[in-house]
């Protein structure tokens, strides 16, 4: 092990001020999609076959596959069977529901309950006879699933300012816009006031549908940013909301932010000489690795830990009905 990367001797530790962003870490959408598969496993046995990963977390993932999860990327990769088979938070195009149902399969949906929601708003804009712009990435699950409430060329897909000043619609009069529910809240806000500005009729949710955990993550890392030399977000590179995390603290002056799924990944040559730096994690992340990333520096350094609170969540959403207590099996 090279001298940079060796931890100090314990006399010798440098001091540093590690603040901690709260709220960080899971939602409660997240916290009900990994209980649907921990609760499914607990009541039908393995294998519980799960359509895309639950969420986007190698830990989760790796941690439910131990103990039973079969995650696939297709029904058709699924055998014949009659364990359960459940879908992901991101949600899924009305294709998958479907191709269930035909083959019979017993479906648990973990869609998040806000993400449900935007695929509720966009199916009424539909039935309004409003062409429907998509404020999202292309390619992400949950985009994907969007998209896939209605059919092909129902939704065009905005994904920058630029494309709001370009996209030419069928009428000005008849527009309506949904998101994606993990984008920088910035960003999207700037491109809603493109919309906005160009066509002032254009229906919106009173709330843009960033979910309140996207915003309230977003909004505790700008508090920290300008108290710290290097964020570290703790969060898996396909993480929408994890990648977002990092562009806000570049964006609110931070010099450095860097996305790492775990303590392995930490950037110590960044950290050098600091006096103090950041943590938070994705809505995907569970605590015990941000745990793990606190005790490697206290490995190394003289730590004191200052967390810094933006808001309080205490939401929770129901499981299905058939996994709750005293449901029939």
């Amino acid at each position: 092990m090279s001298a940079a990367s060796s931890p100090p001797a314990p006399h010798s530790r440098p001091p540093l001020t590690v603040y901690l962003a709260a709220p960080r870490g899971f939602c409660a959408g997240v916290d009900r999609a990994i209980q649907i598969v921990e609760l499914a496993l607990a009541k039908y046995g393995a294998p519980v076959y799960v359509r895309h990963e639950i969420v986007h977390n190698r830990f989760v993932v790796d941690s439910l596959r131990a103990k039973g999860a079969v995650f696939v990327e297709e029904l058709d990769d699924i055998p014949e069977t009659d364990q359960p088979v459940i879908f992901s938070a991101h949600g899924v195009a009305k294709s998958v529901p479907s191709a269930a149902k035909a083959r019979n399969m017993f479906v648990l949906d973990a869609t998040c309950p806000l993400v449900f929601k935007v695929h509720i708003e966009a199916a009424r804009h539909y039935e309004e006879g409003l062409q429907i712009l998509l404020i999202g990435h292309a390619g992400h699950p949950e985009v994907v699933g969007t998209m896939g409430q209605l059919p092909d060329g129902a939704v065009t897909l905005i994904e920058t300012a630029a494309d709001a000043e370009r996209f030419v619609p069928r009428d000005a009069e008849k527009l309506a816009f949904v998101t994606q529910t993990t984008l920088s809240v910035d960003d999207t806000a700037a491109i809603v006031g493109v919309l906005r500005r160009r066509f002032p009729s254009i229906v919106g949710p009173h709330k843009e549908d960033i979910c309140y955990a996207t915003t309230n993550r977003q909004a505790a890392v700008k508090a920290i940013a300008p108290k710290i030399g290097c964020l570290l977000v703790v969060g898996s590179p396909q993480s929408s909301n994890s990648l977002r995390l990092v562009e806000v603290a570049e964006r609110a002056g931070c010099p450095t932010a860097r996305l790492i799924e775990g303590a392995r990944d930490i950037p110590w040559r960044d950290i050098e000489g600091l006096g103090s730096v950041g943590v938070t994690a994705g809505a995907s992340a569970p605590e015990t690795l941000v745990e793990e990333v606190i005790d490697a520096f206290r490995d190394r350094f003289d730590v004191k830990l200052e967390t810094v609170t933006t808001a309080l969540e205490r939401i929770a959403f129901n499981v299905p009905r058939e996994l709750r207590p005293n449901s029939a099996a």
